[in-house]
């Protein structure tokens, strides 16, 4: 189950890379925009600012999440759903999928399917965690592999659900797409206050929540302890803040682009 208040724990350092995507979207005047992942809606609606003629809908598996958003009201529609059964219609000319597609085994066969179904001209563009092998994640899944909790988290954590940025961009073109692709590294400098460290806490929001599900409360309370000590020894404070460096891939794509440039 997914927590609005957790995720949105860090709400800053996590809209900038949605921002970045946004800006390299060039769509004028689509006539419709569809957000999957859209998790509590806060950046959904600034969809909806940017393109005040548009349709604009945001879908997520979450229910937690999606009342969340559709509580703040505004001109954007929101229902429940997965990625994986969601269909465009004819008028979708912007496709956005922000730190959603992680989740999705089968994400590069849907990325190949929108390139093909959506109408030609559209903007696809989506981000991505590419830090699978920071400390961070290196830590939790040796936490993981322990035997304490080996077989309850077993096939909980995948070690690259992402490829490169050059994959996404040889899938991409393949499927006659022009693609813009590229990554970046944040550092976010996070406060170290309360008892918690904070890259604990950022991750409680995204990458825990599976080991969270699978573990009942005592479980979960020494699971959480025993990582935190690991984090607190691979990312220091500093001056009352911890420097956490953070990976992330883009890619906007524009449909049937290719085939277009080719005639």
């Amino acid at each position: 189950m997914w927590d609005p208040r957790t995720y949105l724990r860090y709400g800053d350092e996590r809209s900038r890379p949605f921002h970045d995507l946004l800006a390299r979207v060039g769509a004028e005047h689509p006539r419709a925009v569809v957000d999957l992942g859209c998790g509590p809606g806060t950046l959904t609606a600034t969809l909806a600012a940017r393109w005040p003629g548009s349709r604009v809908t945001g879908l997520d598996s979450s229910a937690e999440m999606i009342a969340r958003a559709a509580a703040e009201g505004g001109p954007v529609t929101y229902a429940a759903g997965d990625v994986r059964d969601w269909r465009p219609e004819p008028d979708v000319d912007v496709l956005v999928g922000n730190a959603v597609l992680q989740w999705v085994p089968e994400h590069r066969d849907l990325l190949r399917r929108w390139a093909h179904t959506l109408p030609a001209g559209a903007w696809m563009a989506f981000q991505v965690p590419g830090n699978f092998d920071a400390p961070s994640h290196r830590l939790l899944r040796s936490v993981a592999a322990q035997d304490r909790w080996r077989d309850a988290l077993a096939g909980k954590l995948r070690e690259a659900p992402v490829d490169e940025p050059v994959g996404y961009t040889t899938l991409l073109t393949d499927a006659g797409c022009a693609v813009d692709a590229w990554e970046t590294t944040y550092v976010h400098l996070l406060p170290a206050a309360g008892t918690d460290h904070p890259v604990l806490a950022w991750m409680e929001g995204t990458a825990l929540r599976p080991v969270r599900a699978a573990l009942d409360t005592a479980g979960w309370a020494a699971f959480r302890a025993e990582l935190g000590v690991r984090l607190a020894q691979a990312y220091p404070v500093r001056q009352g803040q911890v420097h956490f460096p953070f990976r992330r891939i883009f890619m906007v794509a524009r449909t049937g682009a290719r085939a277009e440039e080719n005639s």
